[in-house]
């Protein structure tokens, strides 16, 4: 992932910030071609609708997650499965969430419970359910880039709104290959390259982050100790 971004589900993110950059640089060329296209839809699909429902709701604590919209993905896109009642929304987000130059973008077996507070479903969420239709549409990854650039520019997606952020707190969570549940983490979403203003990715700070151009965002990641079952994740995981 040599353009160091983000996507919705972050997978890219989570490994380019527990690798040194010479590191990573060699496990992608090394891993690149593993999923060259994409697989055929049946893949990507879970076998039924409730399965897909209880892991969108593992993302967050069930004090969230039980009140949250549930969406599934479909052969025609997302969905609402449940209605919510707390303005958060819960999804089980595929692998085409990474970045499109990343390993696993078509891993058929990414399935990454994510849960939107309001300002994120709002504003942040749009942008990948975009993406999916576009994907299920056949675009290939320069089209999916440029509709979602062309989207942004002329307002057509809404602009990010302030308090965006999401909970990725699954023991359920499959985000690519080699961090498979990886650990349990929030994701907070801010405009444009804001990296050092929060003091990321510095020696000792607990906070991670990247710079986002495809979609004009800097993602912050900071973990936290429990899943959203309240288990307490292990410690020093990569």
């Amino acid at each position: 992932m040599q353009k160091k971004t983000i996507s919705l589900l972050a997978l890219a993110f989570l490994l380019q910030v527990v690798l040194p950059g010479g590191s990573w640089q060699a496990v992608a060329q090394s891993e690149k071609a593993a999923y060259p296209v994409m697989a055929p839809l049946n893949q990507y699909l879970m076998p039924d609708e409730n399965s897909e429902i209880a892991l969108a709701r593992s993302a967050a604590p069930a004090s969230i997650s039980d009140g949250a919209e549930v969406m599934v993905l479909g052969r025609q896109g997302y969905t609402t499965a449940v209605k919510g009642t707390n303005g958060f929304v819960c999804i089980v987000e595929r692998a085409w969430g990474a970045a499109t130059d990343d390993r696993d973008c078509w891993n058929p077996k990414v399935r990454s419970p994510i849960c939107f507070n309001p300002p994120a479903a709002r504003t942040y969420l749009p942008i990948f359910l975009m993406k999916t239709k576009l994907v299920l549409a056949g675009k290939s990854k320069t089209e999916i880039v440029q509709a979602i650039a062309s989207a942004l520019h002329n307002r057509e997606l809404p602009a990010l709104e302030p308090g965006a952020v999401c909970y990725m707190m699954s023991k359920q969570q499959y985000l690519c290959d080699r961090d498979m549940s990886w650990h349990p983490h929030l994701m907070f979403f801010v405009p444009g390259n804001v990296v050092k203003n929060w003091g990321a990715n510095l020696s000792g700070s607990p906070v991670m982050a990247a710079d986002d151009p495809e979609e004009g965002v800097t993602i912050f990641l900071v973990w936290v100790d429990n899943w959203s079952d309240a288990t307490p994740a292990p410690q020093g995981m990569h």
